[in-house]
């Protein structure tokens, strides 16, 4: 849409586009939110259930299969019921989700309950960005589009200074607080709050002109884009729309496929494997175990959930050092530095908790010094991947596949991305059990390693290039591997 691009929106049009895309990625504060809310409750989870380290494992692990589906089919949802009413549905799924959650009396409710959460995380994590980037003009798109990663980590830093303050006040995840309720409840609960005020401000938001569009409600799309450029553009763009919506072949699935073959696109492999190892580096496991990870190395329940609020903060703080350097310094280079950093930093982990001391009972007590160097080496790893593999995952994910096959080809990445997240996650409480701390992230560390390895030899920059440009190369190197 070259006539958006050459456009600057005025300061009201502007203005308006910012508050429309900042209520859409209140959904990524919810994703975020929601993927945190779990740390500081394992162990009450544990309790409560009277699971064992599987089960554990499956509780909290369960919303990621959730997550691969919603994030699989949301794309195909939103083109066939629209972006607003999908972002309505998972605005409700969140509220049941917490709502559910927190009543739970089995391990069987609170997998139910977590599972339709990780829906509506799924769906968000496709959802929030895409109407985003449909109402925004090309020259703030980017920025726009960071905001959804910058609501990921705020979220999760509210889950866990949330977590820590009902514990605090509690005396425990696992003891009493308000009416009567565990404390571990009202951890849930409280994301009913930001649930509800995504749900109501959505029912102010348009729907996205481009659905508009492809529904064939021509007059109602003009509308809504004269309000976010004018009106002489906005006849513009609908027809130029017209033209991409009708005009050509719609994509479908089977794109990722190699015409005449039943073999997937080399590109999309190389997504699927950036997709994968963003999570076998381990990132979740600090996320959503954090305070059983603290606890198990000689932390207190309190200084452990204190020390995911300091890491919540370190994420947020390098989540900016990523978004001033991506067009700056490039995609690859940032993923060469976060990938041997995180290695690094895993290593010196996996270092002190295998020296660590036992108790007479066999469990992990780090020494002061030895707590200290392993809080700063875990914090650096979570700064590493905050300006790196965090953010920078996605935005090459979106960037990198041609334009024929983008839609499909971020459907299977982002199902490869949730089911490698649902593995690591589901297998740390038994890695915990069976081989210790510092041998699992030993394994996690080696990831890193891979991770940078895998990024130089097979990722191409993308910084600077249109997606237009990534299109046609991928076009020449696909006729030079088949010959032609």
């Amino acid at each position: 849409m070259n006539r958006f691009d050459s456009n600057q929106p005025s300061q009201e049009n502007t203005a308006r586009v910012i508050l429309l895309s900042a209520v859409a990625a209140i959904g990524g504060f919810l994703f975020g939110f929601d993927s945190g809310v779990i740390n500081g409750t394992v162990g009450a989870l544990q309790q409560a259930f009277d699971s064992d380290a599987v089960g554990t494992g499956f509780n909290v692990a369960s919303m990621l299969l959730g997550c691969a589906v919603g994030a699989f089919f949301a794309g195909s949802l939103a083109d066939k019921f629209g972006r607003k009413t999908m972002l309505l549905s998972t605005a409700v799924a969140f509220i049941v989700s917490a709502w559910g959650s927190g009543l739970s009396s089995s391990s069987a409710e609170f997998v139910f309950f977590r599972i339709l959460g990780g829906l509506a995380v799924g769906g968000a994590s496709i959802l929030a960005p895409a109407y985003i980037s449909e109402i925004a003009p090309p020259k703030i798109r980017g920025r726009l589009a960071s905001l959804q990663q910058l609501m990921i980590v705020i979220g999760l830093f509210v889950a866990f200074f949330s977590n820590y303050t009902i514990a605090g006040l509690a005396g425990g995840a696992s003891e009493t607080f308000w009416a009567g309720f565990g404390a571990w409840r009202w951890m849930f609960w409280v994301e009913i709050i930001p649930a509800s005020i995504f749900l109501i401000g959505l029912l102010f938001i348009p729907e996205s002109p481009r659905y508009l569009v492809a529904a064939g409600q021509y007059t109602k799309a003009e509308s809504i884009l004269a309000k976010l450029t004018n009106i002489e553009k906005a006849r513009v763009l609908v027809e130029e729309i017209k033209v991409t919506v009708f005009e050509k072949r719609k994509p479908r699935f089977t794109d990722i496929f190699i015409s005449g073959k039943f073999n997937v696109h080399p590109i999309v492999w190389v997504g699927i494997a950036l997709a994968m190892l963003q999570q076998f580096t381990g990132i979740n496991v600090v996320f959503y175990y954090g305070a059983v990870l603290w606890q198990a190395a000689g932390f207190t329940e309190a200084d452990a959930l204190l020390t995911n609020v300091i890491s919540g903060s370190v994420n947020v703080l390098f989540t900016f050092v990523a978004i001033a350097l991506i067009d700056k310094v490039g995609r690859k280079p940032l993923l060469l530095v976060g990938a041997m950093g995180q290695a690094v930093m895993l290593a010196a982990m996996a270092f002190i908790f295998t020296t660590g001391d036992l108790t007479p009972e066999g469990a992990l007590n780090l020494s002061a010094r030895q707590g200290i160097y392993a809080l700063i080496a875990a914090n650096m790893y979570i700064a590493f991947f905050a300006f790196s593999w965090g953010p920078v995952m996605w935005v090459m994910l979106g960037e990198m596949f041609p334009n024929r096959f983008r839609g499909a080809a971020l459907a299977v990445c982002g199902l490869a991305q949730w089911g490698s997240n649902f593995l690591i996650t589901i297998s740390f409480p038994v890695l915990l059990t069976s081989i210790g701390l510092g041998f699992s992230y030993g394994i996690y560390a080696a990831f890193g390693i891979i991770a940078f390895i895998f990024v130089k030899k097979f990722i191409i920059e993308t910084k600077g290039k249109t997606l237009e440009e990534m299109s046609i190369e991928h076009e020449k190197l696909e006729r030079i591997r088949s010959g032609g």
